[in-house]
């Protein structure tokens, strides 16, 4: 899944690990979103998007 977490990380100037830690995943999981390895759960995109203050679309992209 296509997706512009990296861009919303440095938005916000913060670390894959800074956010791994806010949504309670590890800094490995949110590298694997990024590069597009891995697709979050419902859940892990929610809060992702909560984080950022955003809707769910606005990071990432069916």
């Amino acid at each position: 899944m296509e997706n512009d977490l990296k861009v919303f990380r440095a938005r916000k100037d913060i670390t894959q690990k800074e956010l791994a830690k806010e949504v309670d995943v590890s800094r490995q999981t949110i590298n694997a979103i990024e590069t597009e390895k891995y697709n979050p759960s419902l859940e892990l995109a929610l809060n992702i998007a909560e984080f950022f203050d955003c809707k769910v679309e606005d990071i990432f992209e069916p």
